[in-house]
Formats: C-alpha cells, sequence, structure tokens
C-alpha cells in the first residue's frame, strides 16, 4: 500500500492546483481532492501508465447533514492490469454544489452522475445529458437529502409514507 501510496503523490502532485491528502485508515485507499482538481486528477490516474485506472465502479453521494453543511461525492477507480483499487473523495457546499463531470473519461460516469444529481442534487458541469434518472422529471427536491421535505401528493395522488 505505501508504494502505491508514494506512486499516486509522486504523479499527483504536480497536477493539483490545490492540496490533497489521504483519507487516515481508509479502505479502500482514499485521497481527499479540492473539487477544481477533480477532472485533471482523473484524467491522470486513468491515462498514467503507471497508474491506468481504467475502470470507474461507483459515484457516491453522501450529505453530512444540515449541521456540517456539506455534501461529498465519492469515486470509485479500478485498475484493471495493476489489480488496485482507489478512492477520490471531494467535499462540496451544501448550497449550490457543483462538480465537472468526468463522463468524458468514463462511460459509466454518465449514469452515475445522474444518479447522484438526482437523489443530492449536485450538479455536474459538463455532462451530456444531466437530467433526472430514478425520480419523475418534474419530482420536487433531493430524496437522499437529510433535510429532504416529502411531498404530500404528486399529481394529484396522495403519497404515503
Amino acid at each position: 500500500m505505501r508504494d502505491m501510496e508514494d506512486q499516486l503523490l509522486s504523479i499527483l502532485t504536480p497536477i493539483a492546483h490545490h492540496p490533497f491528502h489521504a483519507v487516515p485508515d481508509s479502505a479502500p485507499y482514499t485521497l481527499q481532492l479540492h473539487a477544481q482538481d477533480v477532472t485533471r486528477i482523473c484524467q491522470a490516474l486513468q491515462q498514467h501508465d503507471q497508474l491506468y485506472f481504467d475502470q470507474l465502479s461507483c459515484i457516491t453521494g453522501l450529505d453530512n447533514g444540515p449541521e456540517a453543511n456539506t455534501l461529498e461525492v465519492i469515486y470509485h477507480l479500478y485498475s484493471i492490469p495493476f489489480n488496485r483499487s482507489l478512492a477520490l473523495r471531494v467535499v462540496l457546499p451544501r448550497e449550490a454544489p457543483e462538480l465537472e463531470s468526468v463522463a468524458s473519461l468514463w462511460k459509466s460516469a454518465n449514469w452515475l452522475e445522474r444518479e447522484v444529481f438526482d437523489m443530492y442534487g449536485i450538479h455536474f458541469t459538463g455532462h451530456p445529458d444531466l437530467r433526472r434518472i430514478l425520480m419523475p422529471a418534474d419530482w420536487e427536491g433531493f430524496p437522499l437529502r437529510r433535510d429532504y421535505q416529502h411531498q404530500e401528493t404528486y399529481l394529484g395522488v396522495t403519497v404515503k409514507y
């Protein structure tokens, strides 16, 4: 693990415009990045011949609650030829959370970013088709946010919880 950490730091530090750090005791190994560095770091992780994280397995949203006033996006990457896993964590402000899309790097990001947008309201700029994927297009709010208020009716029908 230490070899991968040293390798990541030596390759990514010159690319990043903002400081980043490893999340202690994380599994898989996790780097916390600044939102403005996500695309350039992801591009290096995918294209560098010593890293080659060729698979984006998952993008997860996380709501830290109104008290913390932050949301998170966590990317799970895998390098098939090197048999390595890596997670990238990005903390965003709750008001107007926004990240650049990585759909141009990994095709799987297309639907994964749409799911995070649909459930948490995190906007992915440059996404080719950012619209709801799980909820109806006219649904109000983002259901996985901790402060989400359930709708009492939808299209004139009472919604029971």
